[in-house]
């Protein structure tokens, strides 16, 4: 009956850490830096322009799920902002390659994901209550 609880908070983990990762993403969406082809002197004065990143959940041994994150590829899309101190003759940045419709989906999802696991969970305890008062 523990691995319900286990599997349960490991649901609730992997929720939280797409929701992170989705926050992060919107929140760094105008992160614009120079174009990797940019000279080095560009490059070496001027960040990158955010990475976003995406999560894989992934079945762990035992029962249960993980957050596995890793980058969105390609990470930057070229997009035209001439009064950037960085952009390239032609006007052109690296801007982060975030599509903001799927970061809403998956913030929902992690908001459902994280609400049925903790159902589970109050589930889980009920029953043990239940449990321990017909014993008693």
């Amino acid at each position: 009956m523990n691995a319900i609880l286990s599997i349960a908070s490991s649901g609730m983990t992997a929720a939280m850490r797409r929701l992170e990762v989705s926050a992060s993403n919107v929140a760094n969406a105008m992160s614009d830096g120079p174009l990797p082809s940019a000279d080095a002197a560009t490059r070496a004065r001027y960040p990158a322009a955010y990475t976003p990143q995406h999560v894989e959940q992934v079945e762990t041994a035992g029962g249960g799920t993980a957050a596995v994150v890793s980058d969105v590829s390609p990470g930057y899309v070229s997009t035209y902002d001439p009064s950037a101190p960085f952009a390239d003759a032609q006007g052109m940045v690296a801007s982060p390659n975030v599509n903001f419709a799927n970061e809403a989906v998956q913030q929902l999802i992690s908001h459902y994901t994280f609400v049925m696991n903790a159902v589970v969970a109050r589930t889980y305890e009920q029953m043990m209550k239940s449990l321990l008062d017909i014993k008693t």
